[in-house]
């Protein structure tokens, strides 16, 4: 029987001093994203849920968020709209732990309205994540961009976004196919592991049993695995080890030291367990980095090796 598309509306209360913007924008590659989109203070996203494609359209009314989704999955979405706007997220006693540093507690409060998003969808942060391994932020969502348009379908609804990619299409496809995208071979055969394996992904019950299984798939490794439950499960405890620029940040802005190991890292980051991707990505919303000694990494293109 086939799919009858429809629009489920709900109405969601924020927290007092919720940050829209900045709640959402991480859902989002920057600049350009085919599959959403964040303007005049609408957030809309594209989505493959287990009840079919769908698009979430969150939006500030008053005090309050209205979510509503289109098409098959309209329903599971917007159940779920609470969760992908962050408002499952509860800060419980990290106001506790930033105060005993002055830079954290300072940043803490700063971004209080800062929430992490939890959108239950494995595979489309999967690949972003798989993408973005070893490369700048430019080379890896032009790569993104360029696969999602290859593979791209019209989402549902009144805006003109794409799916993301189906897995069962992107585990058939092979190799030679995402090297125009810039994407050379070790990462391409990461991806299509991830896509063979992408259904019993998205049944995992919680952040650690979704990082045993990602972890299990050659080519997906701790850095990876934060990235993705990070977002998919709103995980504020997923430290991204093996970071290029995260070790070298958090020594500098707990410790003074201008650079760091992912051990040093998890030593700084230990009074702040349950909370340490939470301090992480606080220092990147107050734009803290550690001094530069060396140049920037190159921006290339693999589309022409």
């Amino acid at each position: 029987m086939a799919r009858v598309a429809t629009t489920v509306t709900r109405r969601l209360s924020p927290p007092d001093g919720y940050l829209f913007t900045r709640t959402l924008r991480s859902l989002l590659v920057v600049r350009y994203d085919p599959c959403g989109k964040l303007v005049d203070g609408e957030f809309w996203l594209a989505a493959r849920t287990p009840d079919g494609p769908a698009t979430l359209c969150l939006a500030r009314d008053g005090a309050e968020l209205s979510a509503t989704g289109h098409g098959p999955g309209a329903g599971w979405i917007v159940e779920r709209a609470d969760a992908i706007a962050g408002l499952r997220d509860e800060l419980g006693d990290f106001p506790a732990m930033a105060a005993g540093h002055p830079l954290v507690a300072r940043l803490a409060r700063t971004f209080s309205g800062v929430r992490f998003p939890a959108t239950g969808l494995v595979f489309h942060r999967l690949i972003r994540a798989v993408l973005e391994q070893k490369v700048t932020g430019i080379e890896a969502h032009r790569a993104y961009r360029a696969m999602v348009k290859h593979f791209g379908e019209p989402a549902p609804g009144p805006v003109e976004l794409l799916l993301p990619p189906d897995p069962e299409t992107v585990a058939a496809t092979p190799y030679w196919v995402f090297h125009p995208f810039g994407v050379e071979q070790k990462r391409t055969q990461a991806l299509l592991r991830c896509a063979v394996e992408a259904a019993r992904l998205e049944l995992c019950g919680d952040s650690a049993e979704a990082t045993r299984r990602l972890t299990s798939i050659p080519g997906i490794g701790p850095w990876t695995a934060a990235e993705v439950v990070r977002t998919a499960y709103g995980d504020p405890d997923a430290v991204s080890v093996g970071d290029y620029h995260i070790p070298n940040t958090v020594a500098w802005a707990l410790a003074g030291e201008a650079r760091g190991t992912d051990a040093r890292m998890l030593e700084l980051l230990a009074p702040y367990e349950g909370h340490r991707g939470r301090v992480c990505e606080l220092l990147a919303a107050g734009g803290i980095m550690a001094p530069r000694f060396g140049p920037r990494m190159p921006v290339r293109s693999f589309a022409r090796f």
